[in-house]
């Protein structure tokens, strides 16, 4: 089965999404282009995560429960996972190793917790875009204690990314999936997985059906799987 998928969306709890990168807005645009599967995933944060899942079964539209996390490396990686109550527990772990500085909406942007209404039910206090105290490897590890899966996002870019920090990819990760943007240095990626995401902060930045995936159903385990596999 081939599936259309954008595994790499930001809702408005990023500081750097709009605030009209809600649920509803989110999955109609991604059901509106024609996707299977998207991802929703903030910054150190799942809190979007739930709200997205349950206003995308209106358009039998997929999410797969995500962050992005940001390592003490100050590298960024795509942390999926099997279920929407394990990656919001990931996520108040990953929280508790912030650094306790507060947002500053009028300077990053609103941090917005919103229901599958759209509405605002809440706010983000401290900034989500700083690195937690964890190294890669420790997230690794912790991510797959929990069934999941870790992806540097962005592999190939400069900014945040695992190949611009460290200049290579440590052996001891087990590395079989990597998030590309663009062209560049994809030569040191070969024999990988590499996923094209949109990385959106806004509603049209979204992906069109134009990267695919083959998966054996249309579930979240067979993406992890496939996402997982050698």
């Amino acid at each position: 089965m081939k599936l259309a998928v954008d595994l790499h969306i930001h809702s408005c709890l990023s500081p750097c999404g709009d605030n009209d990168m809600t649920p509803n807005n989110i999955a109609g645009m991604a059901a509106l282009k024609g996707l299977d599967v998207i991802a929703v995933a903030d910054h150190n944060s799942a809190g979007n995560v739930r709200s997205t899942i349950q206003a995308a079964r209106q358009y039998d539209l997929l999410v797969l429960p995500a962050l992005e996390a940001n390592t003490r490396e100050e590298i960024h990686v795509l942390c999926y996972f099997p279920a929407v109550e394990i990656a919001e527990e990931f996520g108040a772990w990953l929280h508790g190793l912030l650094p306790p500085v507060k947002n500053k909406p009028e300077l990053f942007g609103d941090q917005l917790f919103m229901t599958d209404q759209d509405e605002v039910c809440g706010e983000e206090e401290l900034l989500l875009i700083n690195a937690a105290d964890c190294s890669i490897e420790e997230l690794f590890r912790e991510v797959r204690a929990r069934g999941g899966a870790a992806v540097p996002a962005h592999a190939n870019k400069q900014a945040n990314s695992i190949l611009e920090n460290l200049g290579f990819l440590p052996p001891a990760l087990g590395i079989t999936t990597v998030e590309t943007r663009g062209e560049q240095r994809l030569d040191l990626l070969q024999g990988l997985q590499c996923l094209r995401s949109s990385d959106a902060h806004c509603l049209p930045d979204i992906l069109e059906r134009e990267f695919f995936i083959e998966v054996s159903e249309k579930s979240t385990a067979a993406i992890l799987d496939k996402i997982t596999q050698k």
